[in-house]
């Protein structure tokens, strides 16, 4: 369901209230440059204990700082009061708020076209700050001084270059001069989860590669990975050169992987802890990296694989990502053949590949059971042996496999 019809319901029972109440934000950006937006956030004069008591099921995720989610219809809509900040003390968050206007509280945001508010029922843009000037030059600039501004939020030093690259707009002239002489403020005023945060919203969009050279040019990039300080804008331009071949969906993580392309597995997994990831992250990350050791061997090498190991990395959730990703480093015609050869490979290995994903080998425990294997140390070799041999040999039959087995040296 949309949820711009759910959002203006709940502006309209504000408003009919007696609250001034608008769409506030990203939305009414998104809806100036006639871009699709779900993401509806909602200013008002009423405070969190108001809007608790006009909507049945809210959520008090900052009512420290006014702010509550209503949830309606299935949907969930932030609501914020019209606020000014009392100051800042530790770069990232004030200190206390207080109630405002409408336009005390645009002047307390981070740039120019984040600024406006709009009144659905009255099908008006409000804009204290020249936000639409700015998005008709295409251009970001930070509201007021924005040396006050970063000094408040470092944060926003970052949110700048993501919507500088997501909207292919310049940094005005101030506001990026102000980001040069602040950027190595970044840490430790900003939280490694804040940042990576940043990093995944910006890879969301085109040209990830292209924002990365700006936050290394604005020295940012230096500043969170303290390994690339000495490292040239040209070194970093070739580094991150064929992200954007990658697939549509990759892993943030891969993109970033790029910046520091003669890593090992324990540097990348170093790299995880200290952006502070996800297991699955991790997880991505080995895989990743036993798949370029695997896929960059030299061929005579990998033609002495056996058909089971290629069955297992094939039937491993990322494979058919990775290869991709591996894909977009070589040149056209050799990406095409590099693909071709691994369809028809997988083709070949297509029942055990399906199989090991099910986890339904053709040789079970009960099977050998039945021929007088007692449980134990054993029966794993035995069911390994009896997998290794079905899918190397090619075997779909199960009693011919176990035949085989018999006769292994393992069976006595």
């Amino acid at each position: 369901m949309d949820p711009r019809p759910i959002a203006v319901s709940i502006v309209k029972k504000l408003q009919d209230a007696g609250f001034t109440a608008y769409f506030a934000g990203g939305w009414v950006r998104d809806f100036l440059l006639q871009k699709p937006s779900d993401d509806i956030d909602i200013a008002s004069s009423a405070t969190v204990e108001e809007v608790q008591r006009l909507f049945p099921k809210t959520i008090p995720v900052g009512v420290a700082f006014g702010i509550v989610i209503v949830v309606q219809d299935g949907h969930q809509f932030e609501i914020a009061s019209f606020r000014k900040d009392r100051g800042y003390v530790d770069g990232r968050r004030p200190v206390g708020i207080d109630p405002a206007s409408p336009e005390e509280d645009a002047n307390r945001r981070d740039f120019t076209i984040n600024g406006m508010f709009y009144d659905p029922i009255q099908d008006k843009i409000f804009d204290f700050v020249d936000g639409m000037k700015d998005l008709k030059k295409g251009i970001i600039r930070a509201i007021g001084d924005p040396q006050a501004r970063f000094l408040e939020d470092r944060l926003r030093m970052m949110r700048a270059v993501r919507y500088s690259t997501r909207f292919n707009f310049p940094i005005e002239s101030d506001t990026l001069q102000a980001i040069l002489s602040q950027a190595e403020t970044l840490l430790p005023s900003v939280a490694m989860e804040r940042i990576w945060q940043e990093f995944k919203k910006m890879s969301q969009f085109s040209h990830f590669d292209t924002g990365l050279l700006t936050l290394h040019q604005l020295k940012l990039l230096p500043t969170i990975f303290p390994q690339l300080k000495d490292v040239s804008t040209e070194e970093i331009q070739k580094r991150v050169n064929y992200i954007e071949l990658f697939p549509q969906g990759s892993p943030t993580i891969a993109e970033l992987l790029e910046l520091f392309p003669d890593s090992s597995l324990q540097d990348a997994l170093s790299l995880c802890d200290y952006l502070k990831l996800s297991k699955a992250d991790k997880e991505f990350v080995e895989f990743y990296s036993h798949a370029q050791r695997l896929l960059q061997m030299p061929h005579k090498w990998k033609e002495k694989l056996e058909p089971l190991e290629w069955a297992h990395f094939y039937a491993h959730a990322h494979s058919s990502l990775v290869l991709q990703i591996i894909a977009a480093h070589f040149p056209s015609q050799e990406k095409e053949n590099f693909l071709h050869e691994h369809t028809l490979q997988q083709q070949l290995l297509q029942q055990a590949i399906l199989r090991i994903k099910t986890q339904s080998p053709l040789v079970r425990a009960e099977h050998l059971m039945a021929e007088g294997v007692a449980p134990g140390k054993k029966m794993g070799q035995l069911l390994q042996e009896a997998e290794r041999i079905s899918v190397n040999q090619g075997i779909e039959d199960r009693k011919t496999v176990i035949d085989l087995l018999k006769k292994s040296s393992l069976w006595n």
